[in-house]
């Protein structure tokens, strides 16, 4: 049984390769003795979602795949899958099955939309300093490479109420929120490689806590210690209280600051992106749009999450002069009046 690795990127298609070697009896791929099976493996190793059921001519796909699920039957012995519509929920691995009577092959093909490394390009640059517990450098920098050939990006996230207020379930959900997934170790440690530096453990999606280190200093596990991710290991995931990695890939629609008369508070904006026939743009949109678009806007602007943030491609004076960046502004009292607004309009 084939098991390798499919790279593909958000409402693209993909085909997970199958293709089965044992001479069963039934001899075609429509034999009604012989059961196919795909399922997704999730970080609860004793749960996997169905996907995929084909048995003779009878298929059936499940949940958020009907419709979007195929064999690809290419030969009598060709299982593989295809995917079509790519979501962010689609990544991970996936377990092909073969069954007939009391014989089966199985194999797993993982299905990644994968961060791109570079040594040049884009750098995504998260600028703010806790004032609290020692003063801990919040500052990130992750190498985004060339800015139209990587499939996503990797993005460090807190809510407003500050660091570390997190379970894992919470942080699926906060990703989720901000049009992004929790991140995979693999996805965290391609942008490591690409340059993320980011002193604050965050939350991935097999459970674990880590956090990347280009640039060892005192306050992220010492100046004397290697370049890597730090690694806090599997964490009691309704007890234990993180940031987390959320990743964000390409998107159909438009993402834009919206010109408008004066400032906004954070309802005043919201309704100013419906009356444009748009919504407030999240988090994962403004990264997306910065690093696969190059999108660069010098004016703090209200985002869904009520933060507000800027992003930057060409550093100049009195716009992150030294770093192209998406720059964080902060959690601001949503009746101030001193912010515009970021939209996002989805294309059909």
């Amino acid at each position: 049984m084939e098991q390798t690795k499919v790279i593909s990127h958000r409402g693209g298609n993909a085909t997970l390769p199958c293709k089965f070697h044992r001479e069963f009896s039934s001899g075609t791929d429509n034999s009604p003795k012989t059961r196919i099976k795909w399922t997704k493996l999730t970080t609860d190793y004793l749960k996997e979602i169905d996907v995929f059921v084909a048995m003779g001519n009878h298929q059936k796909s499940y949940g958020s795949y009907h419709g979007r699920v195929f064999l690809q039957e290419a030969s009598n012995r060709d299982a593989s899958l295809i995917i079509t519509d790519i979501t962010l929920d689609d990544y991970g691995k996936y377990k092909c099955e073969i069954i007939e009577g009391l014989e089966d092959d199985t194999g797993v093909v993982t299905l990644d939309l994968q961060v791109m490394s570079g040594d040049t390009g884009l750098l995504l640059v998260v600028g703010l300093r806790d004032s609290e517990k020692g003063g801990r450098d919040l500052a990130g920098v992750v190498g985004l490479g060339d800015s139209h050939v990587g499939s996503g990006v990797v993005f460090p996230y807190f809510p407003r109420m500050g660091r570390y207020n997190l379970n894992f379930q919470e942080a699926q959900q906060t990703c989720q929120n901000e049009d992004a997934v929790i991140a995979s170790f693999d996805q965290l440690y391609d942008a490591w490689r690409g340059g993320l530096d980011w002193c604050n453990a965050g939350w991935l999606s097999d459970g674990s806590v880590q956090y990347p280190i280009t640039k060892p200093r005192e306050p992220c596990g010492g100046k004397d210690t290697v370049p890597g991710v730090r690694n806090y290991g599997l964490r009691d995931k309704e007890k234990g209280r993180y940031d987390v990695f959320c990743f964000t890939s390409n998107y159909k629609g438009r993402f834009y600051y919206l010109i408008h008369p004066t400032k906004l508070t954070y309802d005043e904006a919201v309704q100013a992106c419906l009356k444009d026939g748009s919504q407030i743009a999240k988090v994962g949109q403004m990264f997306a749009a910065w690093k696969l678009m190059g999108y660069d806007r010098c004016d703090g602007g209200w985002l869904a999450d009520g933060s507000v943030r800027y992003p930057i491609s060409r550093p100049r004076r009195r716009c992150s002069p030294d770093e192209a960046a998406v720059r964080f502004v902060g959690f601001p009292d949503k009746k101030h009046k001193l912010y515009g607004v970021y939209c996002f309009r989805t294309y059909n």
